[in-house]
């Protein structure tokens, strides 16, 4: 009887909607091999939850109060458990189907679906696999690869403006990336710190930024710092 019971799929449910969690709860308790373990209104029980039961699969609803279901996920990976997160929507929507992906989803489903196919995202995600249905996989990937190409496209632009920088600017804001006050830049290139101002107000028009916190993010978000190692190394 144990090995029976520890052969099952253990599923915990979230969902804000109480009669919906209820339905979902009753439809897969009529299935041999899976069994649900707990169920949660809330993401910050269904984590108390977790930990308590340690299910094989959490069916999450992505539209909750309070904590949604993507803040949800997260924290959930970082548990460092085996729990495996199938996202639960009504919305066919293909940014939120790519950053349930993202944030670590290993299968997304509609609620207006069909309970067999529900059913069957539980199995398969229990088995290692991804689960998407066949209705949502063409704009999904339709969407991530436009998602790619807009970023590819963001680096480019960028890439552009970090380019327009001189040598002696690049300096300054490699200086500024470290931490650097404008007075420590002025003694470490043996400049006045009028001269170190205007290099960075120059550094600011061509970055498109306004001030220094803005100059250094958008250095390290595009990779500044990584290319100016780069470029030390091969010299």
């Amino acid at each position: 009887m144990m090995s029976e019971f520890n052969s099952k799929i253990r599923v915990l449910l979230v969902d804000d909607n109480y009669d919906h969690l209820m339905g979902v709860r009753e439809l897969i308790n009529l299935e041999n091999d899976i069994d649900v373990v707990a169920a949660a209104t809330n993401a910050n029980i269904a984590l108390n939850l977790i930990k308590k039961y340690q299910p094989s699969i959490v069916l999450m609803d992505m539209n909750m109060p309070e904590k949604d279901g993507l803040t949800a996920i997260q924290e959930i990976e970082k548990m460092k458990s085996n729990v495996k997160v199938i996202a639960l929507t009504a919305y066919d929507d293909s940014d939120l189907i790519f950053r349930a992906m993202k944030v670590g989803a290993k299968g997304y489903i509609l609620k207006t679906m069909a309970s067999s196919q529900l059913i069957r995202a539980i199995r398969e995600v229990s088995q290692g696999k991804i689960y998407l249905p066949q209705g949502l996989t063409t704009g999904f990937f339709e969407y991530f690869q436009q998602s790619f190409k807009d970023e590819a496209k963001a680096q480019t632009a960028a890439d552009s403006l970090l380019s327009e920088l001189t040598s002696r600017e690049e300096e300054v804001l490699d200086m500024l990336t470290q931490g650097h006050n404008y007075k420590d830049v002025a003694n470490l290139l043996f400049i006045s710190e009028t001269t170190v101002k205007t290099h960075v107000n120059n550094i600011f028009q061509k970055l498109q930024v306004n001030d220094r916190t803005q100059a250094v993010l958008y250095a390290l978000n595009n990779g500044f710092v990584s290319k100016r190692k780069q470029r030390a190394a091969v010299g």
